[in-house]
């Protein structure tokens, strides 16, 4: 099986062997964006053909892949939804003439407001981890961040935090920029600090500015600003999430790390199972399902 991640911006591919192991990778900056209406099997026979003359297929995509911008749009499956729920949505189609493929549908909720939420591709790392995790809450930090309930091995609800995409814009496009010089790495008391406050109660548009007010009276170095907004985020995020009990969460290294820390400033348990194969687990389980169906 080939599992392939498409995003926004970028491509991510996974060669799974009979096994379960992941044996090769394949990345790009090519996310659907970058890519021209009808020319999705050219990209993805660009950077996969090899394993594809090895029969390595069929191939099971998630993700923006299958939104109104992708290759083929494949509609939201409401919540509850669980491995079952997302096999029957999935689209089926053909990579090239000996190749089989699929492109599974996200997942939608309404909140108590009835205000909808959507999300592409993290539903599969999360059904993909319920041996790890379980029952509980889950949490995909990045451009945007989920926080998804689940229950039964479904999906019964979840709300997404712009928290990654306002900090790149407040990084580089604000006023609170000027404060900082370096964007790279992590200063660990700052970023604690920035948890801190935001635990404390206040409100996220105060806090903000603060990060200005300390920068400008010298409570806070420029090298160590934008940890602590990143801490600052993150924080009134977990505060507005209220995670209780156990968290799994699902992320690279980098932001894994900083969830952890955060986490565990709030006193609050959590277990950090590899996002990898919790993809390509779920896909295959999807593709098992499908096959025991006769699709």
């Amino acid at each position: 099986m080939i599992a392939v991640d498409w995003g926004t911006s970028n491509f991510r591919a996974y060669r799974v062997a009979a096994g379960g192991g992941v044996v090769d990778v394949r990345t790009a900056p090519l996310g659907i964006l970058a890519v021209a209406p009808g020319r999705f099997a050219s990209v993805l026979d660009e950077h996969v053909a090899d394993w594809l003359a090895d029969g390595a297929g069929p191939v099971v995509m998630c993700g923006m892949v299958g939104s109104r911008q992708g290759w083929v749009e494949v509609p939201y499956v409401p919540s509850p939804a669980g491995l079952a729920e997302i096999a029957a949505g999935a689209q089926r189609l053909r990579v090239n003439a000996a190749t089989s493929g699929l492109i599974l549908p996200g997942v939608c909720c309404r909140d108590a407001a009835g205000v909808l939420d959507v999300m592409r591709g993290e539903e599969i790392q999360i059904l993909g981890a319920l041996d790890a995790g379980g029952d509980g809450v889950y949490c995909l930090p990045g451009t945007h961040t989920k926080f998804a309930m689940v229950a039964g091995q479904q999906i019964v609800s979840f709300r997404t935090f712009m928290t990654g995409e306002l900090f790149d814009v407040l990084c580089r496009h604000s006023i609170l920029a000027k404060t900082m010089d370096r964007l790279d790495g992590t200063d660990d008391a700052a970023f604690a600090d920035g948890v801190r406050r935001a635990r404390a109660g206040g409100a996220l548009l105060h806090d903000l500015f603060g990060v200005r007010t300390r920068a400008l009276f010298g409570e806070l170095p420029s090298a160590a600003a934008a940890s602590y907004l990143s801490g600052l985020l993150i924080g009134h995020e977990l505060r507005d999430a209220a995670p209780a009990g156990h968290v799994t969460v699902l992320a690279s290294e980098r932001l894994a790390a900083l969830y952890a820390r955060a986490l565990a400033l709030a006193g609050v348990e959590y277990t950090l199972p590899d996002p990898v194969r919790a993809l390509t687990r779920g896909c295959a389980a999807i593709l098992a399902l499908l096959r025991e169906g006769g699709h």
